[in-house]
């Protein structure tokens, strides 16, 4: 018997042994003792009413997932999970919290690792191993890239958003406007991702918070550079007593002029990105369709 093949499968054996336990592990005890407390000293039959009450995915299928999201969260590095939840607020998905991205992390990399372990039953070899591996890992981080580049198209999208969004602040505020309401009229007309933090900047600001320290949000939900100059400029205008129509005038026009500057730099880089694709494509079938029939009018000559 090929000796990696057993040591592959005693590998698979040995983590999925190691998995169980983990997963498995002997609750807390502290943890038990808060849920106890954390009971309503209600009688037995209105809890089991109003627990019956409750959807089926709700009293099935939530605590599940709850209880993985746990697992997995322990589980994960402290480094990884902070970056995840950076990510999903980067990208605005609201509605993905991390636990539930945790649990789609690892529903994903156990139902590829299944599907592809079948190959492994009929093909039992160390690639088909190394394969079910890799399929595993892709999906458990399959999450992560498809939230990075949510993340990266939100931010591109507010960098774009933001000159035409200031000139509108700027025209509301010189016709008479405060600063806020110049902000929420801009965001009432909005419906990208820019006019969204608008109005939650706003929202703090309406339930009590300061304007710098919304301000100050409003910069670290976002990775933008150009949006976080604009933010310091608006707090710097406030603390020296600046005119702020003056402050988004000069910021409107030194984003138009950016925003100028990086057209034309992707304008300079398309030439560049085209020559691989005319020499490994349309160069060879170009040639083919010039110097076919000729090569082929030389062959029938030599022939005869």
């Amino acid at each position: 018997m090929d000796v990696n093949l057993v040591l592959g499968a005693a590998a698979i054996a040995t983590g999925g042994v190691i998995g169980w336990w983990a997963l498995s592990g002997p609750r807390d005890a502290r943890s038990s003792a808060r849920k106890n407390l954390a009971v309503d000293a209600r009688p037995i039959a209105d809890l089991r009413t109003a627990t019956l009450a409750l959807p089926a995915t709700e009293r099935a299928v939530a605590p599940a997932m709850r209880s993985i999201a746990t697992r997995a969260r322990k589980l994960t590095p402290q480094g990884m999970v902070e970056t995840l939840e950076r990510r999903i607020f980067l990208a605005g998905a609201s509605a993905w919290s991390l636990d539930r991205v945790l649990v789609t992390k690892v529903a994903l990399a156990g139902v590829i690792g299944f599907l592809l372990s079948m190959r492994l039953l009929v093909d039992p070899s160390a690639a088909a191993v190394l394969l079910v591996a890799a399929g595993m890992l892709g999906g458990y981080l399959l999450p992560d890239l498809l939230l990075s580049n949510a993340a990266t198209k939100r931010q591109e999208q507010i960098r774009l958003e933001l000159p035409d969004t200031l000139d509108q602040m700027t025209i509301s505020v010189e016709a008479g406007l405060g600063f806020e309401a110049a902000m929420a009229r801009a965001g009432r007309s909005g419906d990208g991702p820019l006019a969204q933090e608008l109005v939650r900047t706003l929202q703090e600001v309406q339930a009590g918070m300061s304007s710098t320290d919304a301000l100050r949000g409003l910069a670290e939900r976002t990775d933008v550079a150009e949006l976080r100059h604009f933010v310091l400029a608006v707090r710097q205008a406030e603390s020296y007593g600046i005119p702020v129509a003056q402050v988004l005038r000069v910021q409107a026009g030194e984003l138009r002029v950016k925003r100028r500057q990086r057209a034309e730099e992707r304008a300079m880089k398309l030439p560049v990105k085209v020559v691989f694709p005319l020499v490994l494509c349309i160069l060879p079938a170009l040639l083919v369709v010039l110097m076919g029939p000729a090569a082929m009018r030389v062959a029938n000559n030599i022939v005869s």
